[in-house]
This record gives C-alpha cells, structure tokens and sequence, in this order.
C-alpha cells in the first residue's frame, strides 16, 4: 500500500487493484501480506484511520489503533471504574443487552417461522425463546442473565439452520475454533468484523473497551465491547449470514477444509466474539483440529458484503431517524456515554421487532 498525493493505492508492480480515500475511511481491513510504505502509514495516523490485520483465512493478527484525545478523558473512564462496583448499575445494564439480543433473535425466528411453517421443532424452540425472554426483566443476578443468554443462543440455533437454503451449507448447530462448517466460518469472521467496529466506536467516544458490565473482566478481554456487540449480532451477523448463502453470493469452492494444529498460525481464533465465558486460549483448542475457512476470494465476498451491510440503514429511535448501521455504532456509543456520565438514567440497545 503507497500514498499517492491525497489518497491510497493499493497495488503491485505497477497495477493498480484499489484506490482509498481517507477522509471516507473509517477503519481498514488488510488481509494477507500487503506492504504499507512509511508515507501510507503516516497517512492513515494522520487521518486516525483504524487498520485490522488478517491472515490469509481471516486470522486476526492484530489490530492499529490512533488514539486522539477523546481517549484521554480519564475523568469518564474513572466513572466507568466505580461503577464496577454499583451492582444494581451492572445487573441494570446487563438485563438491557441480554433482553436486546433475545428479543432480536426472537424476532428473527418468527420471520424463519414463516418461511419454513411445516416443523413442528421451530414453534416449539420459539416458544421456549419467548418464556426466557420474558424471564430477563425478573433476573435477580448477572450470573441467571448468562444462563438465559446460554439457553436463549441454543434455542436460536436451532432454528437459524432453517435459515439456510442451499444444501451443501450443512449448520448442525454453533461451533469454533476452528469452525467445522461453512456457515459457523461466516458466523465467526462477522462476529469479529462487528467486534472491530464496536471496539472503534468506544474509542472515539473516549470509553474503556476492558470495562464492560455483563461480561465478565479479564485480562485483555475487550468486556464493554462484547457487551454492546449484542444488539448487532442478529441485524448484522446473523442475517447476512443468511442472505449470503441464500443469494448465491458464496459458493462450495468458496469454502476448504483444512487440519490444524494448536500453534498453526493460520489457525482462525476469534477475538472473543462469541459472547461466551470462555478465555481465547489454548487449552480449549484439541492438539489437532479439522475446520472449514473460507478461500482467499471468498474473504473479499463476506468483506465486499460486510461493509454494503454497513451502508444500510435502520431506524434510531434516539434521533428518531434513519441512520446506516456504520453510524449507529457511534451513536449508541455516545448514547453509551452518557448513561456512564449520568447524562441518560437507562441504556438502550438497538432492538428490532
């Protein structure tokens, strides 16, 4: 990657394959081993624009983040730390993300419902979504929240395999590192593409991402970022998921099946991105293990996908508007920071109905 005059180019030898603007960008995906020269690199600090490294299958290797100084205010981030320790705060919080993602979940269910009426098993995992979801506001504590997320993902994946037309995109339920099929590889890198943005967001609005209030803290775990990546899960990840295979967007060639060992550097460990309370190590990778990536041009499809997803557009209530999802980020981290400053009494989440 070079500068060239006022934009970016991304090319080899003398071919030109793409041409960046900065000021439209707001965070770049690198895949593979793509050379940034110094000039390009001063280029994107100077335009504080976020760059996401990955492997050749999606690895994540890591991550440039240009912090400017909304990131100082330690004065909100010290309010995010006592807060920590307000229970009544964090169970508050808490019952708002996992209501959020249930009920849109929930949502998506129904609209699978109507597509595919005939078994009986999707009526009965809906109607057992609904009892949790209707649980979530009687919660005494952050630990029954996680069992109702636990229990509400189950019953939802049940179902999202009937959301699923082609039939060589076999989904026998949610699995990873590594996934061992088609759909969890696609569930997997938007989970984690999501997980980037959020974290981005946070860090313009000048929030913590390692203090988060329903997930719990651990070291270099991005708690507050997985916990408002909720509410996208299902309007983002898991619809487009969908509409990929279903659109003829992906095909089988697009996907190889490949055996790793625990230390494979192209071993395609997700950055926390399932919400669960598992630690991103080794101990929960098996000495060998077979899974399914997807191909260096089926990684430009999902990616070409993600950010045409992105530009769409939902309703904010907050602004009473439409706004693109690539906004609403930044807006629900906003509306975030006010809850933290005490500006707003209750988060609330994106929920689609």
């Amino acid at each position: 990657m070079v500068k060239y005059g006022d934009v970016l180019q991304l090319k080899k030898g003398d071919d030109i394959y793409k041409t960046i603007f900065p000021f439209k960008t707001e965070q770049l995906i690198i895949m593979g081993n793509i050379e940034i020269t110094s000039p390009a690199l001063r280029m994107i600090m100077y335009h504080n624009i976020d760059a996401v490294f990955l492997g050749n299958n999606g690895k994540f290797n890591g991550k440039i983040t240009f912090q400017d100084g909304k990131s100082k205010n330690v004065f909100l981030r010290q309010k995010q730390y006592k807060l920590l320790d307000d229970a009544d705060f964090c169970l508050k919080i808490a019952k708002s993300i996992v209501s959020s993602k249930l009920q849109n979940q929930y949502s998506f269910m129904q609209r699978i419902k109507r597509k595919r009426d005939s078994d009986p098993s999707i009526t009965k995992n809906i109607d057992n979504m609904k009892n949790i979801t209707d649980a979530v506001s009687e919660s005494k504590d952050i630990e029954q929240l996680r069992g109702y997320e636990g229990l509400g993902s189950k019953y939802f994946f049940d179902v999202f395999k009937y959301a699923i037309d082609p039939e060589w995109a076999k989904f026998n339920g949610r699995n990873r590192r590594p996934p061992k099929d088609s759909v969890n590889a696609i569930l997997s890198l938007l989970y984690t593409l999501v997980l980037f943005r959020i974290d981005a967001a946070l860090e313009s609005a000048g929030l913590d991402s390692y203090v988060g209030y329903f997930h719990s803290l651990d070291y270099g775990r991005k708690a507050l970022a997985l916990d408002l990546m909720e509410e996208y899960r299902t309007p983002i990840a898991d619809t487009l998921t969908a509409a990929i295979f279903n659109l003829g967007v992906l095909e089988k060639e697009d996907f190889e099946e490949t055996i790793f060992s625990k230390n494979s550097e192209e071993f395609p460990l997700e950055v926390e991105a399932d919400g669960d309370e598992e630690k991103d190590d080794n101990k929960f990778i098996s000495p060998e293990a077979r899974g399914v990536l997807l191909t260096k041009d089926g990684i430009r499809k999902v990616l070409a996908q993600f950010e045409r997803k992105l530009d769409t557009e939902a309703y904010y209530p907050l602004l009473e508007k439409n706004i693109t999802y690539k906004d609403l980020f930044f807006e629900q981290a906003k509306h975030f920071r006010m809850v933290i400053n005490g500006e707003e009494s209750n988060y609330k989440p994106l929920t689609q109905r």
